[in-house]
């Protein structure tokens, strides 16, 4: 296991939005070169892509293991985390998203929803394994979701449905989370619309559901709660303490008497509230940056780019320098520490007007 270091790590990228069929985007060391190119550090990595990670050799041989860390540090990066964002949106799919949702699974398993969902779980423990040889301390996925078609309460939704829906969610869960658990990893919720873990409350249900476990923990990403309307820096002060990843990325909500939160089924272009590039949004980094360093948080900073008006090459080359300037570094003492003065328990309770000798 690495070492953590004192303060936010950083830069990050995460590969999702970059992989593809042409060079360098293609190939895992050719990827790792072009990000640490750029001035990144480390690379989140999705599982889904035998090109980039073999996930089921992973979690069986060390020695591969250590041959991607090694990839990876030649070209100038280390894994920050893996991702099974896909594969955990499997674990739990409402019928009326099971075509949509066949895409994130391989042929074989198309129309054949609970055989899918077997598949989502045995990538997911394979994952808590892969992350523990690798020598990582947390893991990148989404909760799925039985819940999210009666998002919004109309038609009246029947008593004891959303108690149900979190009963299963923790069920099929909770033999995923004691695996993360076995490896020594924590496994983040990205709290994003979509998912049945989609802010506070939601992620609160699920938490007791499961017993508050350990490695039940949080993927921050403000974005998703900026076009929420939550107080995402509030989200910080209240739920620190299972914060374990950072997905740094920007957005805007610019409402008007046509579309609001939910977009009238715009695309993205034209919805009132889209993702941006960093620095090109409403999100208060600084403040940000500012709560996680106060809170302890020594995790990385990813970038996660999506974009709807900058190109991706642009946005991933201005992204490292944003991520750069943000970082903190943790004061070791106190600024008026040159004012000190002797202290002992006599002498404060004699300030205090208790000296016993009087």
């Amino acid at each position: 296991m690495r070492s953590r270091p004192n303060g936010i790590q950083g830069p990050a990228i995460f590969l999702a939005q970059f992989i593809g069929d042409e060079p360098p985007f293609d190939d895992l060391d050719a990827i790792a070169h072009w990000a640490a190119s750029l001035g990144y550090r480390g690379i989140q990595l999705p599982t889904v892509d035998s090109r980039f990670i073999d996930l089921g050799l992973a979690a069986e041989s060390q020695a591969y293991c250590d041959e991607l860390n090694g990839r990876c540090a030649e070209a100038g990066v280390v894994i920050s985390e893996l991702s099974t964002h896909l594969q955990g949106q499997l674990v739990a799919v409402h019928p009326a998203c099971d075509e949509l949702f066949d895409d994130f699974a391989p042929a074989r398993l198309h129309g054949k929803p609970q055989a899918r969902t077997e598949w989502a779980i045995e990538q997911l423990l394979l994952a808590a394994k892969a992350s523990q040889r690798l020598g990582l301390t947390a893991h990148a996925t989404f909760s799925g979701a039985l819940l999210w078609p009666f998002f919004y309460p109309w038609p009246q939704r029947p008593a004891g449905l959303v108690e149900e829906g979190f009963a299963e969610l923790a069920r099929r869960w909770r033999p995923i989370l004691d695996a993360f658990d076995d490896a020594g990893v924590d496994l983040c919720f990205e709290i994003h619309p979509g998912e049945d873990l989609h802010d506070g409350a939601s992620f609160e249900r699920f938490l007791t559901a499961v017993d508050h476990h350990p490695r039940a923990r949080i993927l921050y990403d403000p974005s998703h709660l900026l076009l929420q309307r939550l107080d995402y820096l509030d989200f910080i002060d209240r739920y620190h303490e299972r914060i374990g990843m950072f997905h740094v990325k920007d957005a805007e909500f610019l409402p008007s008497g046509r579309s609001g939160v939910y977009g009238g089924y715009q695309g993205w272009v034209d919805r009132p509230g889209r993702f941006r590039s960093l620095g090109d949004g409403q999100v208060d980094f600084k403040g940000i940056f500012s709560r996680l360093t106060q809170y302890g948080y020594d995790g990385w900073a990813v970038l996660e780019w999506e974009c709807c008006l900058k190109d991706a090459a642009q946005g991933a080359a201005e992204g490292a320098p944003f991520i750069a300037e943000h970082l903190i570094q943790r004061a070791g003492r106190a600024f008026d520490d040159f004012a000190g003065v002797t202290a002992s328990p006599e002498r404060n309770r004699r300030i205090l007007g208790l000296d016993d000798s009087r």
